[in-house]
C-alpha cells in the first residue's frame, strides 16, 4: 500500500509540474507574441494581462507544489534537529508533517469552496471583454491537493525507512 501511494504521487506531482511547465511556456510565447506584435505592427493582444495574471501565473505558482515536496526541495533549517538522536528526529519530522497535512488541507477545502463558488457563478473580471476567472480557480484546490498527497507519501516513506527525510 505505501509503495502505492508513492508512485501515486510521483505520477500526481510530476502531471502537475508538467501542466506548470506547459503553462510556463504558453505564457512565455504569449507575451513574446504581444510584444512582437505591439512593436512591429502597433497592435497587441486583447487581454494579455489578463490571461498572465489569473491563468499562467497562477498555474505555474500553485502546481508544481507537489513536485518540489517530493524532490524535498522546500526551504527547511535543521541546525538543532539534526544534533538530535535519530529517533527524535523522526518524531518531531511525522509532527511537522502531520502539521503540514493540516495546513494544506485547510487551504485545499477553502479554495475548493471558492472554486465552487466562482464556478456556479462563472466569475468574470473587470476587462474590455468577458474573461472568465473561475477556470483558473481550481489551479489552488488541484495543488494544495497534490501537496497534501506528496506530504502524506513522505510521511509513510519515512515511517518505512525508520528515519526522517
Amino acid at each position: 500500500m505505501t509503495r502505492t501511494i508513492e508512485i501515486l504521487n510521483d505520477w500526481v506531482a510530476k502531471l502537475a509540474l508538467t501542466l506548470a511547465a506547459l503553462f510556463l511556456l504558453l505564457m512565455a510565447l504569449h507575451v513574446t507574441l504581444d510584444v512582437a506584435l505591439r512593436y512591429l505592427l502597433g497592435k497587441s493582444f486583447p487581454g494579455t494581462l489578463e490571461v498572465v495574471s489569473f491563468y499562467y501565473m497562477v498555474a505555474v505558482v500553485f502546481l508544481p507544489l507537489a513536485y518540489v515536496e517530493l524532490k524535498r526541495e522546500h526551504i527547511s533549517v535543521d541546525v538543532l534537529v539534526g544534533r538530535l538522536p535519530a529517533s527524535l528526529q523522526l518524531i518531531l519530522y511525522l509532527f511537522a508533517c502531520s502539521l503540514g497535512l493540516l495546513y494544506f488541507g485547510m487551504l485545499c477545502y477553502q479554495s475548493y469552496l471558492d472554486a465552487m463558488r466562482a464556478t456556479t457563478r462563472m466569475e468574470t473580471a473587470m476587462a474590455n471583454f468577458r474573461f472568465y476567472l473561475w477556470p483558473s480557480r481550481w489551479a489552488l484546490p488541484v495543488g494544495f491537493g497534490a501537496m497534501m498527497l506528496a506530504i502524506f507519501a513522505n510521511m509513510l516513506k519515512a515511517l518505512r525507512l525508520r528515519q526522517a527525510l
